[in-house]
């Protein structure tokens, strides 16, 4: 695990500057993922790297987590709170019934897409790359959101599934609460992201790295995988 963060830390370096930019940013969320990559980038530029916090209705267990992770390993961090703007924004959208079919993923989609924007803005103030979260696992079935948490410049983990992340948070000794606590991208009150994808961790995990599954579960993240598709290539323009 040692190599592993080293080589991982050495590579956000080398990406940052062959970028010609001059750190770090990533989006502390409370969770394992964003701990970890925090972790990294602060390794990668001690001196150059910020977390910004981003509630938005948030679970107030995260930020503390967050806070808690910004503190142990003295990364620099900024809190920009989203609610106003998120509650502002709600309410210019049309309030016909046929608009709200979907209001909790739209609503959820918004909160990460506003994140997204704060990061940016920030990253152009400092001439920073935006560090993204997402792991293997997520990226493989689409478990994040278009132009929210999957707009960003580097994805350090995006080799890793879940089970290795979790390996190299007890690695560099991300608190024990946070490795621990289901995965969540506090979306909503309750939300898990076992309990969103219908399938737990190691059974996607197992898949991915093996190709086995029991039937159900296969038919399930091969569903995923191909309804995400999109999420994972350029935009599509017509052949002629």
């Amino acid at each position: 695990m040692e190599q592993l963060a080293n080589k991982l830390a050495d590579w956000i370096k080398e990406s940052v500057l062959a970028a010609q930019r001059s750190g770090a940013l990533v989006g502390l969320s409370g969770g394992i993922d964003s701990a970890v990559v925090a972790v990294l980038c602060k390794r990668a530029f001690p001196d150059a790297t910020l977390a910004a916090i981003m509630p938005c209705h948030s679970n107030k267990t995260d930020i503390i987590h967050a806070n808690k992770v910004a503190k142990k390993f003295n990364i620099s961090s900024e809190t920009i709170n989203l609610e106003t703007v998120y509650d502002s924004l709600l309410k210019i959208f049309p309030q016909d019934e046929n608009y709200h079919v979907n209001d909790k993923l739209a609503q959820a989609n918004t909160k990460s897409r506003l994140r997204m924007v704060a990061l940016y803005y920030l990253a152009a103030q400092l001439d920073y790359l935006v560090v993204g979260t997402g792991n293997r696992s997520e990226i493989a079935v689409g478990y994040y959101t278009k132009y929210g948490d999957g707009g960003v410049d580097l994805l350090p983990l995006g080799n890793l599934v879940k089970k290795q992340v979790k390996g190299l948070a007890e690695y560099l000794e991300i608190p024990k609460e946070i490795i621990n606590k289901p995965p969540s991208g506090g979306l909503w009150e309750g939300q898990t992201d076992e309990g969103e994808m219908g399938i737990t961790y190691n059974e996607l995990d197992r898949y991915l790295t093996t190709g086995e599954a029991d039937d159900a579960v296969k038919r399930r993240i091969e569903s995923m995988i191909a309804g995400s598709a999109h999420k994972r290539a350029m935009p599509q323009i017509p052949s002629f």
